[in-house]
């Protein structure tokens, strides 16, 4: 592959300590070596800390917004913890951008996204969820559609499973295990090599485990802006 040429990038002008400007912020332009960014953790803590500087909030600032601690969006920014799934939704809201525009640094410094065995951004849900584990391997966008694959792992089979209903298309491949896997009214039972493609907007959802672990892939695409 071809290393990309490098080039010269401009410093942002340092930010007025007076009010933060309201509204949506552009992607703000990063100073740093993109080649150096070789975590999603890192690429997401960047962003972070990019869009904070550009909107004029300090990091107290912004964690009394997005009501996290100064110690926790510290560690976000310097890529040493995986943010939830709800914590990443607070800073976004907080700096009135999207939340995929989180993950825009990861996206522009690669255009490949290699992880490695057992890596990847592990996501927590609110709620417990003993034995459950969400892991996103990658995340990229083009104008129009983003792409989010993930690596789903459950080992309780006594548990209430959460029904997902959102934007796009999703796609799943079964590892190991086996599982009911419910989508709208119908049912599907699938073992190691089944998959399911199919509209996400209808509520769908793992109905009951069979024989566990189940492990399986699931690649969710939908339009931009609907996230």
């Amino acid at each position: 592959m071809k290393r990309a040429k490098a080039t010269q990038r401009a410093r942002l002008p340092a930010p007025e300590k007076s009010t933060p400007r309201a509204g949506p912020i552009s992607a703000p332009l990063l100073a740093h070596n993109p080649h150096s960014v070789d975590r999603l953790e890192a690429a997401i803590g960047q962003g972070v800390r990019a869009f904070r500087k550009a909107s004029g909030f300090g990091l107290v600032e912004l964690a009394k917004l997005a009501r996290l601690s100064s110690g926790m969006l510290s560690r976000i920014e310097n890529g040493t913890i995986s943010p939830s799934l709800a914590t990443l939704q607070a800073l976004a809201r907080a700096l009135q951008v999207p939340v995929t525009s989180l993950f825009r640094e990861f996206d522009e410094v690669r255009d490949t996204t290699f992880v490695r065995a057992g890596k990847g951004l592990r996501v927590s849900r609110e709620g417990p969820r003993i034995g459950h584990e969400y892991r996103i391997l990658g995340h990229t966008t083009s104008k129009r559609m983003a792409m989010e694959p993930y690596f789903m792992s459950y080992t309780n089979a006594a548990e209430v499973f959460s029904v997902f209903q959102r934007a796009g298309n999703e796609f799943i491949y079964i590892l190991e295990g086996k599982l009911t896997y419910r989508h709208g009214k119908k049912l599907y039972r699938m073992s190691p090599g089944d998959s399911l493609l199919f509209d996400a907007e209808v509520p769908h959802g793992p109905e009951e485990l069979l024989q566990v672990p189940v492990k399986y892939i699931a690649v969710l695409c939908y339009p931009r802006g609907t996230a």
